[in-house]
């Protein structure tokens, strides 16, 4: 775009300059998207809780690092793959056309196999050298899990898919907290099963308000399968679960600021959960899928808070 500019002639030193800056914002909007690094990095910020929760000597500062950055890329190359085996269902989605392997702003082709299998052996051989086997084991099984377990076997064939595929979360916890100590205690496993169960909530909001795309597509997301209003009623139920599993590590040495987080995320993640279930429709599915992120970011961040107090 500035090179266009500039050969046009007539144009200020400030108008390319603002230009180039302008396709510098698209390239990192692209970048950010196809590699999915927003979602990487609650992923990332999931395994640092698993190692805050975790009873241990303290970990020097640059394995933590190192642990955090290979959770990100190892999520960032199961994100970038999703999209490329993705490419003809985000066709037929509202949501995802402008996608940049459906836009043709990034092609596909062996070259991002390539890329995208590199970047989990560094990620996995990361974990494995800075820290343990285990941890890089679980920070393998994160990327595998979403990128083959559920993208390529499940999602096309059953509403199962995000139950299944949800397992890519807890292992970030695992990873987190094997990077302590290989032997997993009750807290970090707890915390797994609570991303376990708070997967399937955060996506079937989303699959409410965006059923007509996924029906389009033909996925069969649960609200597609059972309709929207059945729907609502098995993400409340499963929220349930989810805070009731939120609550558990207070019995086992979990503070005050960790059960006052779970508390009022849960319930504020409940409340938009029985308003859905009221009014099963797009715009309260979205506040229900933004209260899930809301009520995961309370959880973490107490866990982490009272983890650090309490050492």
């Amino acid at each position: 775009m500035a090179a266009e500019l500039k050969a046009a002639g007539g144009v200020s030193s400030h108008e390319v300059t603002a230009a180039r800056g302008m396709t510098v914002n698209i390239a990192v909007r692209r970048v950010f998207n196809v590699f999915k690094l927003r979602i990487g990095i609650v992923i990332a910020f999931t395994a640092l809780a698993g190692i805050a929760v975790t009873p241990g000597a303290a970990l020097p500062a640059w394995q933590v690092c190192v642990l955090g950055l290979a959770v990100l890329v190892s999520s960032a190359s199961a994100g970038a793959f999703n999209q490329y085996y993705e490419r003809d269902l985000d066709r037929r989605m509202t949501r995802t056309r402008r996608r940049p392997f459906v836009t043709g702003a990034f092609r596909a082709g062996r070259g991002w196999l390539a890329l995208i299998a590199a970047m989990v052996a560094v990620s996995t051989l990361a974990a494995a050298l800075a820290l343990n086997p285990w941890a890089a084991l679980y920070t393998f099984l994160g990327a595998f899990f979403y990128a083959i377990v559920y993208t390529v076997w499940l999602k096309r064939r059953t509403w199962l898919n995000i139950v299944i595929g949800g397992l890519a979360g807890s292992f970030a916890v695992l990873a987190g907290a094997a990077a302590v100590t290989p032997t997993l205690g009750a807290v970090p496993l707890l915390l797994a099963l609570v991303l376990f169960l708070w997967t399937p909530s955060h996506f079937w909001c989303l699959a409410i308000a965006y059923h007509k795309d996924y029906a389009a597509a033909g996925v069969p997301m649960l609200p597609v399968v059972v309709g929207d209003a059945r729907a609502a009623r098995i993400i409340l139920f499963n929220t349930v679960l989810l805070v009731a599993a939120s609550l558990a590590p207070v019995w086992y040495g979990m503070g005050g600021i960790y059960l006052g987080g779970a508390v009022l995320g849960g319930a504020y993640f409940l409340k938009k959960n029985v308003e859905l279930v009221r009014q099963p429709d797009a715009a309260t599915a979205m506040r229900c899928f933004h209260a899930s992120l809301a009520q995961l970011s309370f959880l973490l961040t107490a866990a982490m808070v009272d983890a650090a107090i309490a050492a």
